[in-house]
């Protein structure tokens, strides 16, 4: 028997040495002990921080990246240079960001490269700082809702128009830190030299609502004897390739925040219900996709609906809209523009009064300059949709371009608070206040000494810079916090987003995110007079003309006196009826509505992107061959032990 142990145990030591021979090379890239196959997973696999493109639908068709099938996509990495572009296999292609607008437009035309590309992952690193100009939108955005016939204007002379294709493969944008790492696998890639790539990629795989407030606030809620309305408007959304990064910070969140901060400003003047018309302010939501909620505002205007009870558009004299205006200080002082609708009375009594707030402000030297009578009308904005809805409508836009837009990275992820300069909002909320003062003193004379008194919170403008438009503190910061209580804590992001419930009610609806309800407690919050309970308050308060300001902050909120409602902001060709969603026919009447392509969101699982190695063909054969050693080893082990264990009986 001694014999026979010592056998086994030879033969017990040469599947151990050849499982060793086998395994050590994969152990000895890395001394962690791995306890669990959680461990195993997360030593094997690099989950990527990074922003995907998304699929969008509409009644004609698709956009934006989605896998062509349900199954995750597996594909090596290749770094994608200029000088040496050519895939030999489907790969997945690290992509520098100032070749991607030249990238997406050869995809969309070269079908063997298209047949190569399985995803392509852009880097947010590098050029990023020093690139000139990135937009995926088009040169004339939106021209389709135009209402004039000039659609070839290239107000947006740096758009590639890539984002209104279709890709079916997926795409993300890559944080910095990832843009690194994904170099050195790249780079590891190459240096193999046979066309092996050991580094693998695998991919996992409309709309809100608009604010309106009146300062000061309207009594009774009846629009019979109303003052006639000068409407100031701004729009709270944009869009990107990447839905997760629609930043906007110039196109449209700096006058967002320009109208914030003129809304404050006003809010300090004594007696404004003496002036002879009223304000309102109005901030859309939806605006990138087709003005749908400048377009929806309008039709419950029409129908005379609750959101809306207080307004009587007929009454709607002048509008002031304020565009992107974060980019007007290019030499010692800013400089606007004011883009007129039509040459009515109306409006140029609107560009008068913004003239008399510039020289109102004095040694500020804000200047303001009337758009080129060469270009085609105004720009795209939310004054298209009135304009469309009454041609005779009279209004301006005040904008920080002439005839092209002055922001090079306009719908496109880099257009983020670098883009913009905090001197140039405080100036336009600084013009705007004035010039709505002025407007609403109507044919009266203005009263220096209170037109003198407007000024503008630079700080307010900081602060609002800081939370819509950074991730530190981004929604987490002091003056959000006070009015609502954020449900998300990453960097701040202007997309509209989706509609999913019911469109109904005016002060606590459940589809508002958190920009649209901190935008409401704040205009309800400066366009409001005291109340007279003064207890605290978490939703409705018990008087008529009452909202509840900062019902979602710990403790409560506080009732006040305000006219401040939402909106809902989608498209004019749906209904919500039955509990359900429905389209409808496209009517004459409403030529927005005629050419609206009513954007939805596809459905995906969870999107998500990761990078582990993949082993050379030879190492497998190596594992093949070590396998059946080890089987023939043990056969033979057996065998010549099974013989031996049969003398030894025989011979007992």
């Amino acid at each position: 028997m001694a014999a026979g142990s010592a056998l086994s145990l030879i033969a017990a030591a040469i599947c151990l040495v050849l499982a060793l021979a086998v395994l050590a090379p994969a152990a000895s890239g890395d001394g962690a002990t791995l306890e669990s196959v959680p461990d195993l997973v997360k030593a094997m696999y690099i989950n990527i921080e990074s922003f995907p493109c998304v699929r969008l639908l509409n009644l004609s068709g698709e956009i934006g990246c989605s896998n062509p099938g349900s199954e995750k996509i597996i594909a090596p990495i290749v770094r994608f240079r200029k000088g040496s572009d050519r895939l030999v296999q489907p790969s997945t292609v690290l992509l520098p960001l100032d070749q991607m607008s030249d990238f997406f437009l050869r995809v969309s035309n070269d079908p063997e490269l298209l047949r190569k590309v399985s995803g392509v992952l852009i880097e947010s690193s590098g050029v990023n700082n020093n690139l000139q100009e990135l937009s995926p939108d088009r040169k004339f955005p939106q021209d389709a809702f135009a209402p004039y016939s000039n659609h070839t204007h290239d107000w947006n002379p740096a758009g590639s128009g890539i984002m209104w294709n279709r890709y079916d493969f997926p795409v993300f944008l890559l944080s910095e830190e990832s843009t690194q790492t994904l170099r050195k696998v790249s780079d590891k890639n190459e240096k193999t030299g046979n066309g092996y790539k050991p580094n693998v990629a695998e991919f996992d795989l409309v709309m809100q609502g608009s604010v309106w407030a009146s300062l000061p606030p309207i009594k009774n809620g009846s629009t019979e004897h109303q003052k006639p309305i000068i409407l100031a408007v701004a729009s709270q959304d944009s869009a990107s390739f990447f839905r997760d990064r629609s930043i906007g910070s110039d196109s449209p969140i700096s006058g967002l925040i320009a109208l914030l901060t003129a809304v404050d400003a006003l809010s300090h003047i004594h007696d404004l219900s003496n002036l002879k018309k009223q304000l309102v302010f109005a901030v859309f939501n939806g605006e990138a996709w087709g003005y749908l909620g400048s377009r929806k505002f309008l039709q419950q205007l029409d129908e005379g609906a609750d959101s809306v009870n207080e307004i009587n558009r007929l009454m709607i004299e002048q509008v002031l809209e304020i565009g992107s205006v974060g980019k007007a200080v290019t030499g010692e002082y800013p400089s606007f523009y004011a883009h007129a609708a039509g040459n009515s009375p109306a409006s140029k009594k609107i560009l008068d009064a913004l003239q008399s707030a510039s020289k109102s402000l004095g040694s500020d030297n804000v200047k303001v300059t009337q758009a080129a009578s060469s270009n085609p009308g105004v720009p795209p904005s939310s004054l298209l949709s009135f304009i469309r809805k009454n041609m005779s409508t009279s209004g301006v836009v005040l904008e920080d371009f002439d005839s092209h837009f002055s922001n090079r990275f306009y719908h496109s992820h880099l257009d983020n608070p670098a883009n913009i300069n905090s001197s140039s909002i405080a100036a336009a909320a600084a013009l705007a206040a004035r010039s709505l003062y002025i407007l609403a003193s109507a044919d009266s004379v203005v009263d220096l000494m209170t037109l003198n008194t407007i000024k503008v919170n630079v700080s307010l403008v900081e602060e609002l810079i800081g939370c819509l438009l950074t991730c530190n503190p981004g929604l987490s910061c002091g003056l959000v916090k006070s009015l609502i209580s954020p449900s998300s804590s990453s960097c701040p992001s202007h997309y509209v987003g989706v509609f999913l419930d019911d469109p109904s009610g005016t002060q606590f609806p459940s589809y508002a995110d958190d920009t649209s309800r901190f935008v409401w407690n704040f205009l309800a919050d400066r366009t409001s007079t005291s109340a007279g309970n003064k207890s605290s308050c978490t939703g409705k308060c018990g008087d008529e003309g009452e909202v509840c300001i900062g019902a979602e902050v710990e403790g409560g909120g506080r009732c006040v006196v305000s006219t401040t409602r939402y909106v809902p902001a989608y498209s004019t060709r749906v209904k919500f009826e039955d509990n359900a969603w429905h389209v409808l026919p496209a009517n004459s009447s409403d030529p927005m509505g005629v050419v609206d392509p009513v954007w939805t969101e596809s459905f995906w699982d969870t999107i998500g992107l990761r990078v582990y190695a993949v082993q050379d063909s030879t190492y497998d054969w190596l594992i093949l061959l070590a396998g059946l050693g080890i089987t023939a080893a043990s056969y033979c082990a057996v065998h010549v032990g099974r013989t031996y264990i049969l003398k030894v009986v025989k011979r007992d």
